[in-house]
């Protein structure tokens, strides 16, 4: 069968207007202490045309609130203000999921509130720098090896966040499992050396996020817990490739028995072939939704289902400029111009200002 970027799709048990994803994108703009506010559902009902909206990481923990000025979802308040960007994608017939981010190692103290902290599988820290509110760039810090009761903490916070999203009117929720956060710390063995269960063998260190998508399927569904993933990205230059292979393998395996509703498989850093074989793995043994991102157009997109190498394909930076993305796509107008400038910042700026096209 055809498979069109502009089919409908069903996905768990809602039913998406296109194959088109809009990916999830941090965009820092949850300024008054990281809550999620009137700017942002104007953003997000801006693009509410997307078959699927995955809304920026958003941290489960005041722990996991690494970056300045990102989101958080572990309160009442925040469930409560996130309703305003809900809302305003589904009022436009639009469906969003949120993505739950857990900063990990990637973090700094000046970057969490207070009595917060830099955790990690492992006392070993990410290498290179990040920016804070008071300090500019600074080392990443030595996180603090994380405790058994801090692990099955943290754990509850994932699902206790995943429950709020729904309550906040979320369609469902994402597992940030890539690029290098927490999840991905457990997984990767750069980053985890614990020896008891949840460090050592592929078993144990795919422990962490398999009990997180275990307890979210519990409290919410499993229609409604999708994962994104990121093999051979640049959070994996220190990990052997066989291992890199092995380990998400099993992953997969363990993933499809729990019957997610997707996995998101996304490509950043180099495009080796090792990754892409192993994409084709994944393909193989994930008999549920998969959803491929990693710059995309809209031509080799509609090639990439046509090949059935994906269900869906999300797209990133092109929904930054082109909020309207879908109808572009439909109508072959032309696409606006990206602007790097206004990625990150505390404004309207470069966010909420890009136009529709108009002919």
């Amino acid at each position: 069968m055809n498979k069109d970027l502009f089919d409908n799709f069903t996905l768990g048990k809602i039913e998406l207007s296109s194959r088109i994803i809009m990916a999830p994108l941090t965009r820092c703009r949850a300024i008054n202490h990281n809550l999620p506010n009137e700017l942002m559902a104007t953003y997000y009902g801006q693009r509410a045309g997307a078959g699927l909206i995955i809304a920026e990481g958003t941290s489960p923990s005041p722990n996991g609130l690494g970056y300045t000025n990102i989101p958080g979802m572990y309160t009442e308040e925040h469930a409560a203000l996130w309703k305003a960007s809900t809302n305003a994608v589904h009022e436009k017939g639009g469906k969003i999921f949120l993505q739950l981010m857990h900063t990990g190692r990637v973090a700094h103290s000046d970057n969490l509130p207070k009595n917060a902290v830099v955790l990690g599988p492992s006392a070993i820290p990410q290498p290179g720098e990040i920016s804070t509110y008071n300090l500019g760039k600074q080392p990443y810090p030595t996180p603090k090896a994380m405790t058994k009761e801090e692990v099955k903490q943290t754990i509850a916070e994932f699902i206790r966040s995943a429950k709020l999203s729904i309550e906040a009117g979320f369609d469902g929720v994402e597992i940030h499992c890539a690029h290098g956060y927490l999840p991905n710390q457990f997984i990767n063995t750069a980053s985890n050396q614990r020896t008891d269960e949840y460090g050592g063998s592929i078993e144990n260190r795919c422990r962490f996020v398999l009990e997180i998508a275990q307890g979210m399927i519990n409290e919410i569904g499993a229609s409604k817990v999708g994962i994104r993933i990121s093999p051979f990205s640049y959070a994996d230059t220190e990990e052997d490739a066989s291992i890199v292979q092995a380990t998400y393998r099993y992953l997969t395996e363990e993933l499809n028995k729990l019957g997610l509703v997707y996995v998101h498989l996304s490509h950043m850093g180099e495009p080796v072939p090792v990754k892409f074989e192993l994409w084709k793995n994944i393909r193989e043994i994930f008999k549920g939704t998969l959803i491929l991102c990693g710059d995309f157009t809209k031509e080799t997109a509609q090639t990439a289902l046509l090949k059935n190498q994906a269900d869906l394909i999300a797209f990133g930076r092109d929904f930054i400029a082109n909020p309207d993305l879908v109808l572009r796509f439909q109508h072959n107008w032309p696409l606006a111009e990206r602007n790097r400038k206004g990625w990150y910042g505390t404004s309207s700026k470069g966010y909420t200002d890009y136009p529709p096209f108009t002919q």
